[in-house]
């Protein structure tokens, strides 16, 4: 009965029937007929011509993106609670080799466009000031907040007037178009979206992650920052093979929607005194005393405190619905 982190959920098991089936010898790194189906694939999948990577991490994902569309004397906007802020102990500078993050704010960590237009009238023309070069997002954001195409398009039009390149971090991308139902398409490329983290890990995967370039040209100096930061793995089929069985028959959309269902659930027990913010994809921040979480935990349940008087819970593509059940009730008995 663990809501820590769908980090840690299990992988799929057609995940691990398509690893099975990628185990055999064939060409090393990227050569292989998995690799070779992403682009076609994640093709498909946004309608569009678009470009598509491997790697095994989320950092490295958002990180190399970044590298791609932001130099090193360039600065990357992003929000104060953004993911490569927070929680990736510097990797984009390293991965850039020197590129600024500039923080915004914004409710649930979400960026406006007024907040971008702001970062960006702030800084002096000049070779004393590190100039804007690229916007990042995160759909859905660090609070679980998905956002709409009308928003993108609107920071999209922004970064185009700016000429920002723009990245979003879809670490639990696939979680909040289940919330929203709209085209991918039209929350990425449609709306000026550069290049996609497309997230696998917290979805069903084991360890693979993908980058969706919709500018093809965009991604041509990727494999080789991949290689040379380590990342590019000589059996690079096992991540392929395991992206490839995501999307197939929208696999990626059911482990979200199961995942958003149960949160929903708990959302339903906790009522709105309790929330922090929506839930529109599968976080839940609570507002709980100490001795109320402390209660909730000695009924078998594990999650995180998150700040004082407040708690986050995680849902993920397995969850046992009887143990979110009884969740819910020892939230609503409280």
């Amino acid at each position: 009965m663990r809501f820590f982190s769908d980090n840690a959920a299990p992988a799929h098991p057609k995940v691990l029937e398509a690893l099975a089936g990628a185990n055999v010898l064939t060409t090393a790194y990227d050569g292989d007929e998995w690799s070779a189906k992403l682009d076609g694939a994640f093709s498909d999948l946004f309608g569009t011509d678009v470009r598509a990577l491997w790697v095994t991490t989320g950092t490295a994902a958002n990180c190399l993106a970044l590298a791609a569309v932001c130099p090193p004397h360039g600065s990357i906007l992003c929000h104060e609670f953004a993911h490569i802020e927070q929680d990736e102990a510097g990797a984009p500078g390293f991965f850039t080799h020197g590129a600024k993050l500039t923080l915004l704010g914004g409710e649930g960590a979400k960026v406006s466009p007024d907040a971008v237009e702001e970062a960006c009238a702030r800084v002096r023309a000049d070779v004393h000031q590190v100039q804007p070069a690229a916007l990042s997002i995160t759909n859905a954001t660090e609070y679980g907040l998905a956002y709409r195409p009308d928003e993108v398009a609107a920071l999209g039009e922004v970064a185009k007037r700016r000429g920002l390149g723009f990245h979003m971090d879809g670490a639990r991308f696939a979680n909040a178009i289940a919330f929203t139902g709209c085209d991918p398409a039209d929350v990425t490329w449609r709306a000026g979206v550069d290049v996609l983290s497309f997230g696998c890990v917290k979805n069903g995967g084991m360890n693979a992650e993908a980058l969706v370039f919709f500018d093809p040209a965009k991604a041509e100096v990727v494999p080789r920052l991949r290689k040379r930061s380590g990342h590019l793995m000589s059996k690079g089929r096992y991540a392929a093979a395991q992206i490839l069985a995501l999307l197939e028959g929208d696999l990626w959309l059911d482990n979200a929607r199961a995942a958003n269902r149960a949160a929903t659930t708990l959302a339903d027990a906790c009522g709105s005194e309790r929330l922090v913010h929506p839930v529109e994809a599968n976080e839940l921040f609570v507002r709980m005393t100490p001795d109320e979480a402390a209660a909730i935990r000695a009924r078998g349940f594990d999650f995180y405190d998150w700040a004082p008087g407040e708690v986050r819970l995680v849902t993920s593509w397995d969850q046992d619905m009887s143990a979110v059940e009884r969740l819910a009730a020892a939230i609503r008995a409280l």
